[in-house]
């Protein structure tokens, strides 16, 4: 049976403007907030042909689990396929504000995680964009304090922190909880867990001080808390089939995608050298994704947070269609959303024109896609 589709119940959109379904993905919650790369890629490659558009505005977050954006703006790998045509990048700290970008027009294309792209998709009544590929899988994990947690039935009556109510992690965790035949209120977070939403740049200070026992957080957080102590109890890759779940995708705003496929189709092809160049030097790659970290927030990684953060995270072309309808499957299952109909929000056309013409396997869609 297809696991149901979803949107955002209305008494949770009442509170979207919070960090809600924020979907904020947090997956990604280190950042800065919107900017643009005023560097902006002036080194548009002078024999370079023009495509349809004269500048690409993609977004993304200062985060590891962005590394194909990361990396593929710091190596050139994008504005090479690109051509004449300009690339020009902004930084994010939360889904919510890169699709209110997309929205406004202020970007046209963004690596961004599920929910924010399903509460996107659902709020605009599938009018407003379409997932066209896939980034990263994994880099969540559940880390605790060691004296107070030691085995994960220990959770009971302790506080776990998560990025925001309804956010990925968020989901995830309320429905681990539910799994083990637990209850929790969903908008409250108290219950036999006490569900604590906590920013996660404030995340390490809240452990540090014993305010939260533990967390459900994508890295780098998950790293910068075991550096400070606390001890990994589950990765949430463990949690999915063949250990693969979609924690960043590619979104297109649709009227770009309809004007401009040539680009579209560019990205892509960047998007999926990037991939492949990362994951043919690893070490390489971890370097210039901490390169880009510094020039976009001043810091890079200190080694023993970026080497275990970069291990546990998956870089693919594939969307992996199937755990972004199951994570919203968990969101209605939380009461957080209400049924919907997703069918439309992929459209994989291009990114498997793109793989066909590098001889790699195409994707699927899992139904969701465009007819």
């Amino acid at each position: 049976m297809p696991a149901p589709r979803t949107t955002l119940r209305r008494s949770i959109a009442a509170a979207a403007a919070l960090p809600l379904l924020a979907v904020a993905l947090t997956a990604c919650g280190y950042g800065s907030d919107a900017k643009d790369d005023d560097a902006a890629k002036a080194n548009v490659a002078a024999d370079g042909k023009k495509l349809s558009a004269d500048t690409v505005r993609i977004g993304y977050f200062p985060n590891l689990t962005h590394a194909t954006a990361l990396v593929g703006d710091q190596e050139g790998l994008f504005q090479k396929e690109l051509g004449g045509t300009q690339l020009k990048t902004s930084t994010f700290n939360a889904g919510p504000s890169e699709i209110e970008a997309l929205n406004a027009d202020s970007i046209d294309i963004g690596f961004i995680g599920p929910s924010p792209s399903i509460n996107g998709y659902s709020k605009s009544k599938g009018q407003n964009l379409r997932i066209i590929g896939g980034s990263a899988s994994g880099g969540v994990k559940l880390v605790v304090n060691p004296k107070k947690i030691k085995t994960l039935d220990d959770l009971k009556g302790k506080k776990i922190a998560t990025p925001q109510l309804g956010n990925t992690q968020d989901v995830a965790f309320l429905n681990w909880i539910s799994e083990k035949g637990w209850k929790v209120d969903a908008q409250s977070g108290k219950g036999d867990v006490s569900v604590v939403r906590t920013d996660n740049k404030v995340t390490p200070d809240a452990y540090k001080s014993g305010s939260i026992d533990g967390a459900w957080v994508p890295e780098p957080t998950a790293s910068k808390l075991v550096a400070d102590g606390a001890k990994e109890l589950l990765n949430e890759s463990t949690l999915w089939p063949d250990d693969k779940f979609v924690i960043t995708n590619i979104i297109v705003s649709q009227k770009f995608l309809k004007e401009h496929p040539d680009v579209v189709e560019a990205v892509l092809r960047g998007s999926v050298k990037t991939n492949a160049w990362i994951n043919a030097n690893p070490d390489k790659a971890k370097a210039s994704a901490n390169a880009a970290l510094k020039k976009l927030t001043g810091k890079d990684l200190p080694a023993e947070v970026i080497d275990p953060a970069w291990k546990s995270i998956q870089i693919t072309d594939d969307p992996l269609a199937a755990t972004l309808d199951a994570q919203a499957a968990h969101a209605v299952k939380a009461g957080l959303l209400d049924e919907t109909d997703l069918k439309g929000i992929y459209d994989l056309k291009p990114l498997n024109k793109v793989l066909k013409a590098a001889g790699k396997p195409e994707v699927a869609d899992a139904g969701l896609g465009v007819k």
